[in-house]
């Protein structure tokens, strides 16, 4: 027999009645039912029922047990009696009468429970996550994710990719977030960085002639954290391909990705027309770049019908150079109380208050109600209804001012007003491809131009279109989103020398400057270098989304905490003289 099982707990049925075996596993629970005990045993497949009585030669030693024991038992399998059996257990039929038992190894007064639902602060949770992981719905995440990286990997080698590794230690590059540094010991004063992404490697790999790159790539970024990302390092599907379009790469991934929300998504429904929306157009109509469009809201511009009009806050606004009223639909929410809830979310969101009109039934039919309807009056407020096609019981809220401004605030009141109303269907998954950013922003306070999105996309257009308008030129280069979250984003790259080099340039990085930061990639592109492009999906943020969890620490193994600390290994911790001394450092005291 095995030194601790012929059986996992999960294997055992009817037609084992009779067999003696062996098991090994973790106490889950122990039940003591008038001198039998009936003691639950897990491991990472499942729970088999045990049990002992006073016929047990090793009873003496079972009634020591206690939660989360790790123990080997030999016994005999029974079939339980018909009333007794538990269908919800895949082992449900039978029990094991316990005739050894071995302890593998005692636990302590536990400091969280793993039977039950019972919540702790994450704190504990954390410090102890060898201990949480051991829960049911932890198991289940990490299993879940370990299946959807195999899973992303077949597919990937079906689209005829072959996988690749990158190096850890690198060059600082700026990916938008900071970096970790790794300080050299053969180079004093100089440091290695870890990578924000394998970005520069897999634009060099295609140089390199390899025409399908994807690897499932950690990646480290000092940031920090918010519920869906982690401060510190996760997880990426990272590809590249050559001479490929834009809507190439779009017809590879999609692929790949609805098959794994399809085969994980436990049933519900994967949208298959996944459309393609500019960015500006995202703005307007979400108020963010990662649109939720489970919830049907489409945010619609109505200046016009406020320009003159008897509500002067809105009409001395719209006097101002690039300021705009937006209205936000919310069919089924005309009633006072639900205007008074949001108006009142608008205030936590730290604006005045936010403008409302609602329709109801009046003595001559559908009339306006609200004080907005009072100020416009009855022309412009039937017109704002047509145009937003709403009806008796809806309503309609009103933000205004440069939309920079105020797109966040009206995003999040469309979210919410989504789900106050049942209007977001929550069975399902939403795609979109968000195109046409624009790689340039200017300064408000200082009026210099500087790269609003990825500096390596290739703008379209080529090199003439950065003869134009800086803020004008829009880059090959796109996200998708999928229920609210940004899962994709990606870029057809500027693989050609003179167009990056004007690129920078546009925003104040001289050639010198380029080739000392992007030297290795600059350098390659002199040679040859394919049309080429990619995009990176996050691994955690997909599991995420799977498992319906709001929390991205709940599909990571061993996450840091918000102060992205590790409070179970101690770090970040305080390097010994010895090391500081040999990596000719020193700590300057924080006052």
């Amino acid at each position: 027999m095995h030194a601790y099982r012929t059986h996992t707990c999960v294997e055992l049925n009817k037609s084992n009645v009779g067999d003696t075996v062996r098991l090994s596993g973790w106490v889950h629970r122990v039940r003591d039912h008038g001198g039998v005990l009936f003691i639950d045993l897990r491991d990472h497949f499942g729970i088999t029922q045990v049990i002992a009585d006073n016929d047990s030669p090793v009873f003496e030693v079972i009634e020591t047990l206690r939660s989360e024991w790790c123990i080997r038992i030999d016994g005999k399998v029974l079939a339980r009696d018909e009333s007794l059996v538990n269908p919800k257990l895949p082992t449900g039929e039978v029990e094991v009468f316990i005739q050894d038992i071995e302890i593998l190894g005692k636990a302590e007064e536990l400091p969280l429970m793993v039977f039950g639902d019972q919540e702790y602060p994450e704190e504990t949770r954390l410090k102890y996550r060898y201990l949480d992981l051991r829960r049911e719905k932890l198991q289940t995440n990490m299993k879940l994710r370990s299946d959807v990286v195999a899973s992303i990997r077949r597919r990937m080698w079906d689209q005829k990719f072959r996988e690749y590794q990158t190096p850890i230690i690198t060059a600082s590059s700026p990916e938008g977030a900071r970096d970790f540094l790794v300080p050299s010991r053969l180079h004093p004063g100089k440091f290695y960085a870890l990578p924000q992404a394998p970005q520069q490697f897999k634009q060099l790999i295609m140089v390199s002639g390899f025409d399908r790159y994807f690897q499932i790539a950690p990646c480290f970024r000092d940031e920090d954290p918010r519920a869906d990302r982690s401060p510190t390092d996760f997880y990426q599907l990272d590809m590249e391909m050559s001479f490929v379009t834009q809507q190439d790469v779009f017809d590879t991934i999609q692929p790949v990705l609805a098959g794994i929300f399809e085969e994980f998504g436990g049933g519900r429904k994967v949208d298959t027309d996944w459309p393609q929306i500019s960015y500006r157009d995202s703005a307007l109509w979400y108020g963010t770049d990662k649109p939720d469009l489970r919830n049907p809201i489409k945010m619609q511009v109505v200046s016009d019908h406020f320009r003159g009009s008897g509500f002067a806050i809105f009409a001395k606004l719209l006097e101002q150079d690039g300021t705009e009223i937006r209205a936000i639909p919310a069919p089924g929410g005309g009633s006072r109380k639900f205007c008074d809830r949001m108006n009142a979310f608008a205030q936590k969101e730290g604006l005045p208050g936010m403008g409302y009109i609602f329709w109801r039934d009046g003595e001559n039919g559908m009339e306006a109600a609200g004080p907005l309807a009072k100020n416009i009056g009855p022309e412009r407020t039937e017109a704002i209804r047509e145009q937003l096609g709403l009806g008796v019981g809806d309503a309609a809220f009103f933000l205004g001012g440069k939309p920079k401004a105020f797109e966040s605030v009206a995003g999040r009141a469309r979210t919410v007003i989504g789900e106050e109303l049942n209007l977001t269907d929550k069975d399902r998954f939403a795609f979109a491809w968000i195109v046409d950013f624009p790689i340039y922003e200017r300064d408000d306070e200082t009026g210099k131009i500087d790269f609003e999105h990825n500096p390596f996309s290739m703008p379209q257009g080529g090199l003439d279109a950065l003869n134009g308008d800086p803020l004008q030129v829009m880059g090959y280069q796109y996200d998708l989103a999928c229920n609210g979250y940004e899962l994709v984003s990606g870029a057809i790259r500027n693989h050609k020398p003179e167009i990056m080099f004007k690129a920078f340039e546009i925003a104040g990085y001289g050639a010198d400057e380029v080739r000392k930061r992007f030297g290795g990639m600059v350098n390659a592109f002199q040679y040859g270098a394919p049309p080429h492009g990619g995009c990176a999906a996050g691994i955690d943020r997909i599991v995420m989304l799977l498992a319906n969890e709001a929390n991205i620490r709940e599909v990571i193994m061993f996450p840091m905490n918000q102060r992205a600390e590790d409070l179970m290994m101690g770090a970040p911790s305080e390097p010994m003289s010895e090391q500081l001394m040999e990596l000719n450092l020193r700590v300057i005291p924080q006052d």
